[in-house]
């Protein structure tokens, strides 16, 4: 985890191993909140192939929405594919989204009990830069 640019932000990097992939970061959004501080946090990626959503972090569902959006988004056949190869990279992550915001308390997270921040690789193998904002 890289140092807090300002008071209000920090950053950290996730290297992602297959093209499309869905990977826990709850505990690592949550290191970069500083003690006690309440109020909400956004995390967002400043990418255009991946995303950030919530949901529950078992093992066999992540898989489950990992085949629902290769089922849901072919890889082939799509017009920007002309330009850079992975349109379905593209539209995988607007399906996902590039950001969340969730509530804090004390410097935690207030996530329901099943709930955690996952990030959505659409075009890996990469190294990603998750941002967090309070």
């Amino acid at each position: 985890m890289s140092e807090p640019e300002d008071d209000r932000h920090a950053q950290f990097s996730i290297a992602t191993d297959n093209r499309l992939s869905v990977r826990e970061i709850t505990d690592e959004v949550e290191r970069t909140l500083p003690a006690g501080v309440s109020g909400t946090a956004t995390v967002f990626v400043q990418h255009t192939t991946a995303g950030v959503t919530i949901n529950e972090a078992e093992p066999r569902l992540l898989s489950d929405f990992e085949d629902a959006l290769e089922d849901l988004v072919p890889n082939t056949g799509w017009n920007h594919d002309e330009l850079d190869g992975n349109a379905d990279s593209h539209v995988r992550s607007m399906l996902v989204g590039p950001s969340v915001t969730v509530p804090v308390s004390d410097g935690s997270l207030a996530l329901g009990t099943w709930q955690s921040v996952l990030f959505v690789e659409c075009d890996g193998p990469r190294t990603r830069t998750v941002q967090v904002y309070w």
